[in-house]
């Protein structure tokens, strides 16, 4: 990527990934965090005592200990295909709410459970074609 310096001439410019982390208030940290890193896979990336940040592959969300819990909106997890998404419906069992399906209104092939707080999550892939590697 070039960009104009302030002298006028381009200069070379490294092109740094866009990020950011969705974080949630939690009353259960500790619980939150067996979940996220045992039954879903996630690496905990950052500990900062009454914060963790956890990171599925390019996805980052935390929780923060708090005196009041988040459940609204969904975690989604995406996987690079069905296989992936068959294991972890295998992994939650009963859990799940439904078993995974092809929803072509997207088109992706999912299913949701709940984490321990009640919080909605989805294990998807998508079927049309997707860059995964933006």
């Amino acid at each position: 990527m070039l960009a104009v310096a302030a002298c006028g001439g381009p200069v070379e410019i490294e092109e740094v990934p866009m990020t950011g982390v969705v974080f949630f208030n939690t009353l259960q940290l500790d619980e939150l965090t067996e979940f996220y890193t045992q039954r879903v896979g996630a690496e905990l990336w950052m500990d900062q005592t009454d914060c963790r940040i956890f990171r599925h592959g390019k996805f980052l969300f935390g929780f923060c200990q708090r005196k009041e819990s988040e459940t609204c909106g969904i975690l989604t997890f995406v996987y690079p295909d069905r296989d992936s998404v068959d294991r972890m419906y295998e992994r939650f069992g009963s859990e799940a709410l439904d078993a995974p399906r092809e929803n072509p209104r997207y088109p992706i092939y999912n299913f949701f459970a709940h984490d321990p707080e009640g919080r909605m999550i989805e294990f998807q892939m998508f079927t049309g074609k997707v860059d995964l590697d933006w």
